[in-house]
C-alpha cells in the first residue's frame, strides 16, 4: 500500500508543491507521514541490529516498503526538492523490481560486483547507493532543522545538502539546488504539511535520525566490506 500510495502520488506531484497536501484519517502514511517514517526505520534498525543476523541479510523487500515511504517527506520539501525526489522515487521503484530477483541486498550487490557493474548507471548497486544517499539527506535536514544553530529551513536543508549530495553532483544540478532553496517552506509551512506540531515534528524526527544512521552505516558497509569505495 506504501509503495502504490508513493507512485501515485509523484504522478500527482505538480497539483501539491504549492499546496498543502489532503491528509486522510484513513491514510496513516498521509495523516502522519513522519511517523510512518520513523516507525518503518525502528523496524530496519532493529533488523540491522539483531544480534541473530549475519551481515548482510538485510531483506529487499521492507527496506524497499520504509524507502517508499521517505518520498512523501521529500515532496512536503516543495520543488527546491523535486529533483531529489523523482530520482529518489525512480531509484526505489528499481530496487522494487530487483526484489523480484533478489532476496537481500547483500545478495543484490554480489551480482553486480560479479559483473563488474556496481558503478554503471541504472545498476542495482548504484540504485542503492543513489536511494542511501536520500536517506542521508533527510536525516541531516532533520538533524539541522532541530539544531538551534540553524535559523530557517533555508540554512538548515542547504548545509544538509551541501554535505551529503553536492559532492557527487554536477555544477548544473548543484546551481539548480541552490537556488531552489529559496522557494523552501517556512517552518511553519513544512509543518503543516507534515501535520504535525513542533512537539510532534522533534519526536518523530529524532526517532528517524537514530533509527535511520544504522541502516545508512549498514549499506556502507556492504560496499566497504567489498572493497567498493563510497567516493561517488
Amino acid at each position: 500500500m506504501a509503495l502504490k500510495y508513493l507512485f501515485n502520488r509523484t504522478m500527482s506531484m505538480p497539483d501539491m508543491v504549492n499546496d498543502n497536501p489532503v491528509f486522510d484519517d484513513s491514510d496513516n502514511t498521509k495523516q502522519r507521514p513522519l511517523s510512518a517514517v520513523a516507525e518503518a526505520f525502528e523496524d530496519l534498525s532493529k533488523m540491522v541490529n539483531d544480534a541473530g543476523t549475519s551481515p548482510g541479510e538485510l531483506r529487499l523487500k521492507p527496506f524497499c516498503d520504509a524507502c517508499s515511504l521517505v518520498s512523501v517527506l521529500f515532496g512536503c520539501l516543495g520543488m527546491a526538492f523535486r529533483f531529489a525526489e523523482l530520482e529518489y522515487v525512480s531509484k526505489v521503484h528499481n530496487l522494487v523490481e530487483a526484489g523480484n530477483r533478489y532476496e537481500t541486498l547483500s545478495s543484490m550487490l554480489d551480482i553486480d560486483v560479479r559483473n563488474d557493474t556496481v558503478r554503471t548507471p541504472g545498476s542495482n548497486s548504484r540504485n542503492l547507493r543513489r536511494v542511501r544517499q536520500g536517506l542521508d539527506l533527510i536525516r541531516a535536514i532533520f538533524k539541522n532543522f532541530l539544531s538551534p544553530e540553524f535559523c530557517s529551513l533555508k540554512d538548515a536543508a542547504s548545509t544538509a545538502y551541501a554535505d551529503v549530495c553536492a559532492p557527487y553532483h554536477t555544477w548544473a544540478v548543484r546551481t539548480a539546488a541552490y537556488a531552489g532553496m529559496c522557494v523552501l517552506p517556512t517552518r511553519e509551512q513544512l509543518l503543516l504539511k507534515l501535520n504535525a506540531t513542533d512537539e510532534l515534528a522533534e519526536k518523530e524526527m529524532n526517532r528517524y535520525i537514530k533509527a535511520s544512521l544504522p541502516v545508512i552505516e549498514f549499506i556502507d558497509k556492504l560496499y566497504v566490506s567489498r572493497d567498493i569505495s563510497l567516493d561517488w
